[in-house]
């Protein structure tokens, strides 16, 4: 498995090898129907992005049993994964009617939010009074209560825990999210550490073992970063049970798992961090150590392709530890998550145009990014470090800053429209060239740089927080008014019926 690895980094053969994957997989003749009915269309995300008839999850309760959603098995592997669109307004109740029906013990988010100022998923959960917020999301389309219950911070991730409870039955049970928070769309996490932390949290919960319902996978499409996850947990299932790195072809694992929904792994940077995460994710299911030379300038490899300016982004959880952790690299500059308009907008309807357009305009930024870092290190001197602010997250208010500096463990942050390329001077084998940094070394030491990022981080999150908290006051004031309202007009009817009828009867 390295070697072929090797080899194809080795050609720069990626877009060749994953165009190979997908003219195969556009060959697939599977009938795709029920989510191009008139009725159904509002109910996908993307128009261009249906899940297959033949394997569609088809929900058991209420007039409608469409969802955009697939059930993708790994008999194999002893898996089963469900992989679906980020929930829309529309579409929320149907999300958790899928999860309670289908038995699932856990929820993996991939993305944010908002990403690229573009709402890319509805806060289909509530984020509860610690944070703000509500406690309870009652769903009455479904008869479903969604009550919030912990939320645990991790370097990368969060973890939440919920109760959900069918209001027909009232049976309840818990439901666990596990929320990746720093997975840039279209493009790849940084490094394989930090995701296969998340992958093996989640694995050693138990939750994706069979005797639970399969777990509902989930990013904007439910096909790029979410088919990433599910074919670098099945492989390493794989390599795990055959005690053997070299007993699966990835590229068959993924083909075989396009056979039930369209479009898994979005883009030749996905499948080769695909390669490099299960290489190094073997290592620690077989036990194996740390080999030196080649194995071991792997991660190297893939942190350095990622470190030029122009090629890598990276959203940084502000609940990262500080201590043993060098500073994280600053987000490009958004918008409050407040202030939606006119610079957040909604999705593209389609989404293989809005990839394109982020693929297309990859030089044009990368251009303009290098110019300006250029022309700010003309101006400015050695000590002065970029700053800029994301909106990173939903109602759990994660703020996310950092840092660009010349630090090989540290990569630069730029706008989410880019995404991570190869870089041709950097090859695995061997001793890696060494990648020309872009800024200069800063003069102020990393303890500095912490506490200021920590002051600003706090800042903004402080302000997000506060704007939150007044939107959801609004909008419960909002939803009092309306009821009284409704109140006010029953009453004034039943006082008017009354009186018409009085008046009558007196009469006569």
């Amino acid at each position: 498995m390295e070697v072929e690895f090797y080899e194809i980094d080795r050609k720069n053969a990626w877009n060749t090898i994953f165009q190979e994957i997908r003219n195969e997989s556009n060959n697939f003749s599977y009938i795709i129907k029920d989510a191009k009915k008139l009725e159904n269309k509002n109910l996908n995300r993307y128009r261009d992005v249906n899940p297959f008839d033949h394997s569609r999850v088809r929900l058991q309760r209420g007039d409608k049993d469409y969802i955009n959603a697939s059930l993708v098995e790994v008999p194999s592997a002893d898996r089963s994964y469900i992989l679906t669109q980020g929930p829309l307004p529309v579409t929320t109740g149907h999300f958790w009617l899928m999860v309670w029906e289908q038995k699932s013990k856990a929820i993996l988010m991939l993305n944010r939010i908002i990403e690229k100022n573009t709402v890319k998923c509805h806060q289909y959960w509530p984020v509860g009074s610690e944070n703000g917020g509500s406690d309870d999301l009652i769903l009455r389309d479904v008869n479903l209560k969604i009550t919030f219950l912990s939320q645990k911070n991790e370097l990368n991730y969060v973890i939440r825990k919920f109760l959900i409870t069918d209001l027909e039955s009232e049976n309840s049970r818990e439901i666990l999210q596990f929320h990746y928070t720093t997975w840039p769309d279209f493009g790849v996490p940084e490094s394989p550490e930090a995701f296969l932390n998340f992958l093996f949290s989640v694995r050693e919960s138990g939750v994706l073992n069979s005797n639970y319902g399969p777990p509902v996978v989930h990013c904007s499409a439910g096909i790029g970063r979410s088919g990433t996850f599910c074919l670098v947990d099945s492989c390493l299932v794989l390599i795990e049970k055959n005690n053997d790195p070299n007993s699966i072809n990835i590229r068959q694992q993924l083909l075989e798992m396009r056979h039930y929904r369209m479009g898994l792994i979005q883009t030749p940077d996905q499948l080769r961090f695909s390669y490099v995460a299960i290489i190094e994710g073997a290592k620690r299911v077989l036990s194996m150590p740390n080999v030196p030379s080649g194995n071991e300038n792997l991660v190297e490899t893939h942190k350095k392709i990622c470190i030029s300016p122009e090629n890598c982004k990276l959203a940084v959880n502000e609940n990262a530890e500080d201590s043993d952790v060098s500073p994280p690299p600053l987000p490009p500059r958004s918008r409050n998550s407040d202030d939606l308009s006119p610079s957040i907008q909604t999705d593209s309807n389609s989404f293989s145009e809005l990839n394109g357009d982020i693929m297309n305009s990859d030089s044009n930024l990368s251009s303009m990014k290098q110019s300006k870092s250029d022309a700010s290190i003309n101006s400015e001197e050695n000590n002065q470090y970029s700053s800029k602010s994301r909106l990173a997250d939903e109602g759990t208010v994660q703020s996310v800053t950092g840092t660009s500096f010349n630090n090989s463990s540290v990569s630069p942050v730029l706008e989410s429209k880019t995404t991570c390329r190869y870089n041709k001077g950097v090859y695995p084998s061997g001793k890696p060239r060494k990648v020309k940094e872009s800024f200069e070394s800063g003069n102020l030491s990393l303890t500095e740089l912490r506490k200021r990022v920590r002051k600003e981080r706090e800042e903004k999150t402080a302000i997000m927080v506060q704007n939150i908290k007044k939107k959801q006051k609004e909008a419960e004031l909002w939803e009092k008014r309306r009821s009284i309202i409704k109140l006010s007009l029953g009453l004034v009817l039943i006082i008017g019926i009354g009186y018409f009828v009085y008046k009558n009867y007196s009469k006569s």
